[in-house]
């Protein structure tokens, strides 16, 4: 190569970034749908990965399930200001305000103490769902627990206490301060669709509700001042007109886990309540954000059945689907995350295929690894062991079983509703503290990469919408 050829070349190169003006703009999203599996840690994942297939007659190993199979992901970091092993409400918080603060407060800063309602009035933070209305995009909200619990709620209100769901639970000395309950504050605020479990909140006593006046229906006061309409079945959802808000109220408490369910249940399930926001929000000719909350894998997962939990988790999946396959991907965001993980692990050495919600049966082959390929591995104590397990919570092993004096371990229990056993005795199992992961496509999906703050997905959504650079 001569001297002056690679002149040439070389001042090409440094002309080249004066093109970048002539470069394709980046796309903006119309649309942003934010999947969260409440609970849902990478255990869960690979867990209903393959329960998913073995349902199918796999063996489930080498399964995806909808979301895997986006092109972008990230390690997301959970914790609170305060606490190592976060809570729903602060993580939650972080997504939808920015900001990450303290374990079981929604929408208000770190600054704030817990259970003090001039904290809370001092220290608000932004709620993606109140800008999301301010510029003009519908809104929607979609659950499987009760619209006030902590997820959910993160979206539109702010409270001292994740647990202040109606004006009973409010300490009668904060109510003074001027704090509302989050049941209110829904009431009174702004969405197109709202859909979920939790009308005991929402109603006195005279209504089968926990408020404290007898007579109070916030729902009908949300109707008349919004023009909306409620409903509380699955039929009464799908004829819901198409051009009016609408509440849905499907459970007086959390919605019924999937794995309970008849096939004539008047619920109607996650991918149901996907479908229809969806339908609704998407008429809006300047965009949508919809937040989607499978919310009863936490509460299986703090049960100790795990079996629940991976149902919970296929349904979740499949709603995801629903909303891949009825959005267009040019236009719409989708992120599906987890507010934090669980002590749930999938342990021993099971062979390829083998029942997910089973005994481990270890390959056949010879050594420490190897059997039959039929026979059950035994613990020390001679007895079988599932290939699920927790490290805390109801399932723990310290009850004199046998009568013998000795903390015997029983011979476990398997299918979908058996309650896994477990180290630590808890009344509940707990939270677990490492990343989770955030699967992204549409535009702006590839902001999803590295490890990352979970109040950075409140910037990854804000970006995509071109609300900031």
């Amino acid at each position: 190569m001569t001297r002056t050829l690679l002149a040439a070349l070389l001042l090409a190169g440094a002309a080249a970034p004066a093109l970048a003006d002539d470069a394709p703009a980046e796309r903006r999203a119309k649309n942003v749908i934010l999947f969260i599996g409440d609970g849902m840690g990478i255990s869960t994942i690979t867990a209903a990965r393959i329960y998913d297939g073995q349902k199918r007659g796999e063996t489930g190993e080498e399964n995806s399930l909808s979301f895997e199979r986006f092109p972008n992901v990230a390690l997301v970091k959970t914790y609170n200001t305060n606490a190592q092993v976060p809570d729903s409400a602060g993580t939650a918080t972080a997504m939808h305000s920015g900001v990450k603060t303290r374990i079981g407060v929604l929408g208000i800063g770190p600054e704030a103490e817990k259970g003090v309602c001039k904290d809370a009035l001092a220290y608000p933070l932004p709620l993606l769902g109140e800008e999301v209305k301010r510029r003009g995009l519908a809104l929607g909200i979609v659950t499987t627990t009760r619209l006030t619990h902590a997820t959910p709620a993160s979206v539109v209100t702010r409270s001292a206490d994740r647990d202040w769901e109606a004006d009973t639970g409010i300490p009668a000395d904060q109510q003074a301060q001027g704090c509302k309950d989050i049941a209110l504050q829904f009431a009174e605020g702004r969405f197109d669709v709202a859909l979920g479990g939790g009308s005991q909140m929402f109603y006195g006593k005279n209504g089968g509700g926990r408020r404290g006046d007898a007579a109070a229906d916030l729902p009908a006061q949300w109707a008349a001042k919004n023009a909306g309409v409620v409903v509380r079945d699955a039929a009464s959802l799908a004829a819901a007109p198409m051009d009016k808000p609408v509440l849905g109220l499907f459970h007086p408490s959390h919605m019924s886990f999937m794995a309970e369910r008849k096939p004539d249940s008047p619920e109607p399930t996650l991918t149901d309540m996907t479908a229809a926001a969806i339908a609704r929000l998407k008429a809006d000719p300047e965009g949508f954000y919809l937040m989607v909350e499978g919310g009863r894998i936490d509460h299986a997962h703090h049960a100790g059945q795990a079996g629940y939990a991976l149902e919970e988790t296929v349904e979740f999946a499949r709603a995801v689907q629903w909303a891949v396959d009825n959005t267009d991907p040019a236009e719409t965001l989708i992120l599906v995350t987890a507010d934090h993980s669980h002590v749930f692990t999938i342990s021993g050495y099971p062979r390829r295929g083998n029942d997910i919600l089973g005994l481990v049966v270890p390959p056949a082959g010879r050594g420490e690894d190897g059997g039959d390929g039929t026979t059950p591995a035994p613990a020390i104590d001679g007895k079988p062991y599932t290939t699920l397990g927790y490290a805390n919570g109801p399932g723990a092993l310290y009850k004199d079983e046998d009568g013998d004096g000795e903390h015997a371990r029983p011979v476990p229990e398997t299918g979908i509703a058996a309650r896994q056993q477990a180290t630590v005795p808890l009344p509940a199992e707990t939270h677990a503290g490492e990343d989770v992961a955030l699967f992204a496509t549409g535009p702006g999906a590839d902001r999803a990469r590295g490890v990352i703050e979970q109040n950075l997905i409140y910037g990854i959504i804000r970006k995509a919408l071109g609300w900031e650079k």
